[in-house]
């Protein structure tokens, strides 16, 4: 799951999306969604809520438990719920 540099990946994929907002400002981001679970966002996104010591958000899990689970086995299954379209906050149940 963990890609090199995905920070300058994800931080590119940023850029390129407010540049083109500042474009055109009536511009709507309809094809966003695939962009959320690319692994390289993902995992970045993993990396900002550890580095900021993220507290659990509404699906309650919190750090240890994804660290206890695997992040990369964490991050996988998230992936799959988004691209499925099937994704729940309340992911709970996954740490089973």
């Amino acid at each position: 799951m963990q890609t090199n540099n995905s920070k300058e990946k994800v931080r590119q994929l940023q850029n390129k999306l407010y540049l083109t907002a500042k474009k055109c400002d009536s511009r709507r981001f309809h094809a966003l969604y695939d962009k959320v679970y690319r692994d390289d966002v993902l995992f970045e996104a993993w990396k900002r809520v550890k580095a900021n010591k993220g507290s659990s958000g509404v699906d309650g899990i919190k750090i240890e438990d994804v660290e206890a689970m695997g992040i990369e086995k964490y991050l996988s299954e998230i992936k799959s719920e988004l691209m499925n379209g099937k994704y729940k906050p309340c992911l709970k149940d996954m740490l089973s």
